[in-house]
C-alpha cells in the first residue's frame, strides 16, 4: 500500500472514532505548521477525556487537544513514516505532506522537527523559520521576485521563472511598499493578507531615507519588558477567545545598505555596499557559522535571555517600539560586508556585463551580484572571496531573479534585493 494511502486510511478511521466525533461537538483543534504564520490558530474546550490530552501549541500558548489514536503510535513506526515521506518528497508543493505530518499532533510536530533539515543542510524549505536561516552552503537557491506596480506590492516565489513554474511555484514572501514623508518602507510579511505592523505575519521591514541611497533591514524581535509580558489571567482570556497572544516585539536593526552617491553623473552600474551586523564575518572562514534561529521571535513559549547593557540591567522598551539606530562599533567591526561585484566593459556589445550564467536576459541598473568584501586580516579564503552569494536581476517586465546561497537568509536576500527597485537619481 502507497504510504499516502496509508495516511489517509489511517485519518479516516480517526475521524471515524466516537472520541474524534465527541471532540467536534465541544470545539475544534488545529495545529498549524508555524506559530507566527497560524492565522487561523484553533482552541478547543478544557473538559478532560481518557483519550486526549490538552497541550500547548509550540510558538503558542492557546490549549489544543492531541488525539489518542495519533499520539499513542510506537515511536519506531512513526519515525519511519516520517522518515520515508520527508525523502520522497524534496520540493513543493510535494513538502506539503511533511508540513502535514507536524501538523497532526505535538508528538508527530516535534518529532518531525528533529527529522526535518535546514535550508543549509539540505538547501530546500519546509517551515516558515526556513526562511531566516542561512541558505546552502554549495549551490544556491533560486527564486524570483514578481512586482505588482498597481499595489506598490512584491511577492517573492520559489522557483526557476514563472513560465517554468507556473501555478507550482511556492509563495515565500511578501513586501508592501509604503511611501513616508521623509523615508519609504517596505513592510515584509509571510503571507499578503494583512498588511499591518499589527499583523501575526509580519516579520520586518526594510527602510530607506529620503534620497533612496541608504537603508537599514529590521527584523521583529521579541520585547524583553518584564511589564508587558503576559500573565496566567490574560492568556486565559486569549485562549476563550480563540486569539493566539500577541507578544510585544521591536524592531532590531540587523543590516544597513548604502548606494554610493554618483556626483559626477557617470554611467555605469550602481555601487552598493551591504554590512550584515546579525552575521560575522568568521562565518565566511573554514568551520565558521552562521545564526540559525529555529522559532520566530514572537512565540511566547520562547524566553531567551534578555539584552544587557554596559551598566548590566536590562533595557525597557514601549509596547510596539523600534530601535532604529545602529548596533555597538563592537558588532560593526566583527560584521560581514557585502560589495557589489565590479563588472567588465564589452567592446562589442558596448555595455557593462557580468556573468548571471543565463538567470538575468534584460540589461538594467538593478541588476547586481554580492560577494564578500574581505579585508586582508580575515582568514577568507580566495575562493570564498570570489563566491556569488547573492545575484538579482531582470528576466522580463516585473520580473526578476534572485539566486542566494549561504550565509545570508531568504528574508534578508529578499530584503536586499527590494532596495534595488525605486529611482536613485543621485546614485546612477
Amino acid at each position: 500500500m502507497p504510504l499516502k494511502t496509508f495516511i489517509r486510511e489511517f485519518g479516516n478511521i480517526s475521524n471515524k472514532s466516537p472520541a474524534r466525533k465527541d471532540n467536534h461537538r465541544r470545539g475544534r483543534s488545529h495545529i498549524a505548521p508555524e506559530a507566527s504564520s497560524s492565522s487561523s490558530s484553533s482552541s478547543s474546550s478544557s473538559s478532560s477525556s481518557s483519550s486526549s490530552s490538552t497541550l500547548s501549541l509550540a510558538g503558542s500558548s492557546t490549549p489544543i487537544i492531541e488525539q489518542g489514536q495519533w499520539a499513542n503510535l510506537p515511536p519506531e513506526l512513526l519515525l519511519d513514516i516520517i522518515q520515508r515521506v520527508e525523502t520522497k518528497e524534496k520540493c513543493w508543493p510535494g513538502r506539503r505532506d511533511v508540513v502535514a505530518c507536524a501538523s497532526v499532533c505535538k508528538s508527530w510536530r516535534e518529532i518531525t522537527k528533529e527529522i526535518v533539515k535546514t535550508p543549509e543542510q539540505c538547501g530546500f524549505f519546509t517551515f516558515p523559520i526556513s526562511l531566516k536561516q542561512p541558505g546552502p552552503r554549495d549551490a544556491p537557491i533560486q527564486c524570483f521576485i514578481r512586482r505588482e506596480r498597481e499595489t506598490s506590492t512584491y511577492r517573492l516565489h520559489l522557483g526557476l521563472s514563472p513560465a517554468l513554474s507556473g501555478d507550482l511555484s511556492k509563495q515565500l514572501l511578501v513586501a508592501k511598499r509604503v511611501r513616508r514623508a521623509t523615508c519609504t518602507d517596505f513592510m515584509i510579511y509571510l503571507k499578503g493578507d494583512d498588511f499591518s505592523k499589527s499583523s501575526n505575519d509580519y516579520i520586518g521591514k526594510l527602510r530607506s531615507n529620503f534620497l533612496g541611497s541608504k537603508f537599514n533591514i529590521f527584523e521583529s524581535q521579541p520585547q524583553y519588558d518584564s511589564t508587558a509580558q503576559s500573565t496566567p489571567r490574560s492568556r486565559w482570556k486569549t485562549y476563550l477567545k480563540s486569539v493566539p497572544p500577541k507578544v510585544p516585539t521591536i524592531s532590531l536593526n540587523t543590516a544597513s545598505i548604502s548606494y554610493e552617491l554618483n556626483v559626477l553623473r557617470t554611467k555605469g552600474p550602481r555601487r552598493l555596499k551591504c554590512i550584515m551586523y546579525s552575521i560575522p564575518v568568521s562565518s565566511l572562514e573554514e568551520g565558521g557559522t552562521a545564526r540559525t534561529p529555529t522559532a520566530f521571535a514572537n512565540c511566547p513559549d520562547e524566553d531567551p535571555s534578555p539584552p544587557v547593557d554596559s551598566k548590566g540591567k536590562k533595557p525597557r522598551m514601549g509596547f510596539n517600539s523600534t530601535v532604529c539606530g545602529k548596533p555597538p562599533k563592537s558588532v560593526q567591526s566583527t560584521a560581514l560586508a557585502l560589495k557589489n561585484k565590479s563588472p567588465r566593459w564589452h567592446e562589442q556589445l558596448q555595455c557593462w556585463c557580468l556573468n548571471f550564467k543565463g538567470r538575468v536576459t534584460v540589461a538594467s541598473v538593478k541588476n547586481f551580484q554580492l560577494v564578500a568584501a574581505a579585508e586582508p586580516g580575515h582568514n577568507i579564503a580566495v575562493a570564498e572571496q570570489d563566491k556569488v552569494i547573492l545575484q538579482f536581476g531582470k528576466i522580463g517586465k516585473d520580473i526578476f531573479t534572485m539566486d542566494y546561497r549561504y550565509p545570508l537568509s531568504a528574508f534578508q536576500a529578499f530584503a536586499i534585493c527590494l532596495s534595488s527597485f525605486g529611482t536613485k537619481p543621485v546614485c546612477e
